[in-house]
């Protein structure tokens, strides 16, 4: 897909899936997103800046881990999912964080702002992650770290099938390489070609847990990357789009929910 399409593709797609994502994702996506706290040991007074942010799930406990002295800033190709995010921060009356849409393969900030630049499970979406790799490396201070989180292989995410559900129904190629990084040590190759150096990875299992199918179809189809061909469709494309990827993760029920298994690589290199 030309990366020009692709951007607006994920802008207005996760501008559709905004309202739903936390609920259908929040709990699911922690393990990673905990994971990638740990190996950026944010510390107090540090800026941060963190890439695709999506509401914050990421960003409010980096704003924890800073203090009162630090300052987040928070960016993402979504004009909702930046509204959201900011709604919460003024709700909380947060002083010291900001979210700005902003697109992550052009960065618009100075060279060597930040000490440690986050991107949780964000690179996936992306026309070209190495060059979003590269504008995190350049908006780093010299020593400062960077920590991206991205789904693993294929073959151990459960709900895979969903871009084929969709793609067999409308021409979306939403995210044609999502699972490329995920594969041996692309991530790791992928920071060394941005620049870093000291690179350390991980590889966590884990299970998505949903209470019913129609939890897991919201999450695979109206919070997830493919909301906005979702969306389009008529309810009765909707409905055997659902049908099809309740079929699909069959063998991954547990009593009247689901546990589907799921693995994501963490990536830390050093500027």
């Amino acid at each position: 897909m030309e990366p020009a399409l692709q951007r607006r593709v994920q802008r207005y797609g996760w501008d559709k899936a905004a309202i739903y994502y936390e609920d259908f994702w929040q709990k699911q996506l922690k393990p990673a997103q905990d994971k990638l706290l740990e190996l950026a040991k944010l510390q107090s007074g540090e800026k941060c800046i963190d890439i695709a942010s999506g509401t914050g799930l990421v960003s409010f406990p980096a704003l924890e881990k800073v203090g009162n002295n630090g300052f987040v800033l928070a960016t993402d190709i979504s004009d909702n999912m930046v509204k959201i995010a900011n709604e919460t921060a003024k709700r909380k009356n947060y002083q010291n964080i900001k979210f700005e849409r902003m697109d992550a393969e052009q960065l618009n900030i100075s060279d060597g702002e930040f000490d440690v630049a986050l991107c949780a499970l964000g690179l996936m979406y992306f026309p070209d992650p190495v060059k979003a790799l590269k504008e995190m490396h350049r908006v780093l201070k010299t020593g400062g770290r960077a920590v991206a989180a991205v789904w693993g292989q294929r073959e151990r995410c459960g709900w895979a099938e969903v871009f084929e559900i969709v793609d067999k129904r409308v021409a979306s190629e939403v995210c044609p390489m999502f699972f490329q990084l995920g594969n041996k040590d692309m991530l790791k190759r992928s920071f060394e070609a941005a620049g870093f150096s000291n690179i350390a990875f991980e590889r966590i299992n884990t299970e998505l847990i949903y209470e019913s199918g129609e939890d897991a179809c919201g999450a695979a189809f109206a919070g997830g990357p493919v909301a906005l061909a979702y969306h389009k469709f008529s309810d009765k494309v909707k409905n055997e789009a659902n049908e099809e990827y309740l079929l699909s993760i069959k063998s991954f029920k547990n009593g009247s929910g689901y546990a589907v298994p799921g693995e994501f690589v963490i990536a830390l290199g050093i500027k």
